[in-house]
């Protein structure tokens, strides 16, 4: 097995090398690395080897709260970037926090609270320096749909706060377990093309919802699908209030010129940040001199004054809707966790820095824990308040800590000036950051490089303007494993040629002048040979040598002897797999045909050693590429006749 000069006895053909089986190695040292590949494919315990006992610790202390890696080297030039930063996002926090609240239905003061403790906690333990961590329209909609669902905010408000309250502590107590198990990869199932159709699908239920804050209506629709709110926004034209759908449409438009504003002239990003609290700021003034709260104009009303007041006495663990909190908190942390995980890569790449997707996964499920107990809701990080943390220059996640010593200065001093806010501009406030989350060009991209994926982003958003979030999120993610499945369950093969002048063995669908070998045929497999593909594989060479034999009768050309298996991207292989290639060998055998296979694996090498195949086929029929294969293919045809294959002896 070594290296050098090489015989095979069978057909007298020299080659450089023989194809290797892997030296056996010990249970446990082979469980060992499947399990380090499996969850350590980062290797993030190596910065520990050959350190003394005190260094493990400080730096396992840095690896959950990176804070103190970083915090050292802080300096001042820093802390003014930090600080024109926090102070933007804090100006975009406040309103859309108030308008989150309302959308999840729930007191506004909770969107305040939920951005003063949570960036705290993952200023602390997070590793992205441009996420502004703060409460979603998605997650919000999320708890309003399916929370309301069991228990009405409007007739049992205790409850629903509560039960929010739980949600929030299982989405982080999930989170956290999928960062301390490495469990990453489950995220990786929301697929992208999954993403915007829910995303999309989930900004356009929104924006229908806010019909009833724009229009001033007291009843609607508790259901999120688009025929319910149509017909709760049409059944009730004799209650629409004309000074409200005005006054939105005013500050809506308000809103998206801003935005296009900033949009044209990225310098001025701080023109469509600072445009919500304007907006508030305008309407609290135009409420208060017009008296217009007396003439249909909806209010937020008094805001409680002060600091997040503890909450965890209120987690009611032993409430009969435990199972559905812990449904809730497992669906909402996955989205947040996508959601977050996302747009923090996204900046990082800009700035070519890297975040471990794990430690994320705890730092926000710390905040979340945290967030549960101190009167919060789920936060995570969106992307329009990154956007805007990234375009003014934050440099660190203390642009976090300082957005929440704004909100905090808000509770402790500011609530009582949102007395006045019309609710007409909090629901402008969400369609128009709603409006951006509906990504066409992303859709229209789907569509010209894979229609699969437009298929799935299609789904999901079908799934959730006609269904609901829970059904445009399974629908989504159950197609896009259904393919994942069809990936693994049919594999491409196809035939490979030679490369005019050359050695290299391609596809000839993709190269038209390779090349046929006469008398030989060669497959490439394009995937690990599993028990789910093992039937369609068998089928699948067997109608490939069909057609080659076809083919070459009607060219009237010499009959097919040799079908070389290029097993270069067959990764692996089970038990299923190796009866497979036993069955393929004996049919082929029955026809006169003889099955040679190129470039396997270590790991097919090591699994078709221990079943005894490699004996059963001949070691001798084993090369380590196309080239060798055909030259022996070639050597037999022209040195000797083909021997009849049907000899009962080597049917095993």
């Amino acid at each position: 097995m070594g290296n050098g000069d090489y015989k095979y006895p069978a057909t007298g053909v020299e080659c450089a090398h023989r194809v290797a089986v892997p030296p056996p190695q010990p249970f446990t040292k082979s469980l060992k690395t499947s399990l380090k590949e499996t969850f350590f494919p980062d290797d993030p315990l190596r910065q520990f080897k050959n350190q003394p006992a005190s260094r493990k610790f400080i730096l396992g202390l840095q690896y959950f709260f990176p804070i103190l890696e970083w915090g050292p080297r802080y300096s001042f030039q820093f802390l003014k970037a930090d600080l024109i930063s926090g102070i933007t996002i804090a100006s975009l926090a406040i309103p859309q926090g108030i308008s989150y609240a309302k959308l999840a239905n729930l007191p506004p003061i909770l969107g305040l609270y939920s951005s003063f403790v949570p960036p705290l906690v993952y200023a602390m333990m997070g590793s992205s320096r441009d996420l502004a961590v703060g409460t979603v329209a998605v997650g919000s909609l999320l708890i309003a749909s399916m929370l309301g669902n069991e228990v009405k905010a409007n007739e049992h408000p205790q409850t629903y706060l509560h039960l929010a309250f739980l949600a929030t502590f299982f989405a982080g107590v999930f989170q956290v377990s999928l960062g301390l198990l490495r469990l990453g990869f489950v995220v990786d199932f929301l697929s992208h093309a999954t993403i915007v159709g829910f995303m999309g699908g989930a900004a356009t239920v929104v924006c229908l919802q806010q019909l009833k804050g724009i229009l001033g209506l007291d009843h609607f629709t508790h259901g999120t699908d688009i025929v319910s709110v149509m017909r709760s926004v049409f059944t009730q034209t004799h209650q629409w209030r004309w000074e409200s759908g005005v006054l939105g449409c005013c500050f809506l438009f308000f809103l998206m010129l801003t935005k296009y504003f900033s949009k044209r002239r990225p310098k001025f990003f701080w023109v469509s940040a600072m445009a919500p609290l304007t907006s508030v700021i305008l309407g609290s003034l135009l409420v208060y001199l017009t008296h217009a709260e007396r003439h249909g104009v909806q209010v937020i009303g008094n805001l409680k004054k002060g600091l997040n007041p503890p909450s965890l006495s209120d987690l009611p663990f032993g409430s009969p809707y435990l199972s559905t909190a812990i449904k809730i908190g497992i669906i909402i942390g996955i989205i947040a966790l996508a959601e977050g995980i996302a747009v923090g890569r996204s900046f990082a790449m800009f700035k070519n820095y890297h975040i471990d997707g794990n430690k994320e996964m705890i730092a926000f499920g710390m905040m979340n824990i945290a967030g549960s107990c101190t009167s919060c809701y789920l936060t995570t990080g969106p992307f329009s308040r990154s956007a805007v943390n990234f375009n003014a220059g934050c440099k660190t996640a203390v642009s976090n800590i300082v957005m929440a010593m704004a909100v905090m200065i808000t509770l402790l001093f500011l609530t009582p000036l949102f007395h006045y806010t019309p609710l007409v501009v909090l629901s402008s406030i969400i369609i128009a950051a709603m409006l951006g989350l509906i990504d066409y060009d992303a859709a229209i991209h789907l569509w010209k490089v894979d229609k699969f994926d437009f298929i799935v982003c299609i789904a999901a958003y079908i799934g959730v303007v006609f269904g609901s979030v829970e059904i445009g999120l399974v629908l989504a993610v159950a197609i896009s494993l259904l393919r994942m499945v069809l990936f693994v369950a049919r594999p491409r093969t196809t035939v490979l040629g030679n490369i005019p002048n050359s050695k290299i063995y391609r596809s000839v669908d993709q190269y038209p002048a390779a090349s046929t070998v006469p008398g030989v045929l060669i497959l490439e497999i394009d995937a690990p040979i599993y028990f789910a593909n093992a039937g369609y594989l068998r089928e699948r060479i067997s109608r490939w040598i069909d057609e080659e034999e076809d083919k070459l009768k009607a060219a009237g050309e010499s009959s097919l002897q040799y079908v070389i298996l290029d097993m270069g991207a067959v990764g692996n292989i089970d038990t299923s797999g190796i009866s497979m290639l036993e069955e393929v060998k004996k049919s082929m055998e029955r026809s006169g045909l003889k099955l040679v296979l190129a470039n396997p694996g270590g790991e097919v090498m090591k699994k078709m050693n221990k079943s005894k195949f490699i004996e059963v086929l001949g070691q001798e029929w084993i090369y380590l590429t196309v080239g060798e294969a055909v030259g022996a293919c070639n050597f037999m045809l022209h040195t000797c006749k083909p021997k009849a294959m049907t000899d009962d002896s080597s049917m095993v």
